[in-house]
């Protein structure tokens, strides 16, 4: 007897994934201006959301192996799966809290003065 998968229909698969607006509520998300202050708190990598933007980065051979191998580490240690993307976001939200309070003596800013 064959098996067979029931996969979702067309309408399903390009559903509309927005919110829908509500009666004096705008359609577009806002943003904050630049004149508006940052908001207080550590900055967190975004995690496991739709992410409309992208950005290619190059790394090396040794640069991935070390981030595959502290994704395992943390595997390892949380119990929980940690993708590379995730990984990232959260190493990117810490560099720039650091650059953000500290400016000029942040770690990336003395690494890029380095180099």
């Amino acid at each position: 007897m064959p098996r067979r998968v029931n996969l979702p229909g067309a309408d399903e698969l390009f559903r509309s994934t927005a919110r829908p607006a509500r009666d004096g509520e705008d359609q577009a998300p806002q943003e904050p201006s630049p004149s508006q202050p940052a908001p207080e708190g550590p900055r967190r990598g975004s995690g496991r959301v739709k992410h409309d933007e992208k950005m290619t980065v190059y790394v090396t051979s040794e640069e991935l192996l070390a981030i595959e191998q502290a994704r395992l580490r943390l595997r390892g240690s949380l119990g929980r799966n940690v993708d590379r993307g995730r990984l990232v976001r959260a190493a990117l939200a810490i560099v720039l809290e650091d650059l953000e309070d500290r400016g000029t003596d942040s770690d990336v800013a003395r690494r890029l003065s380095s180099s």
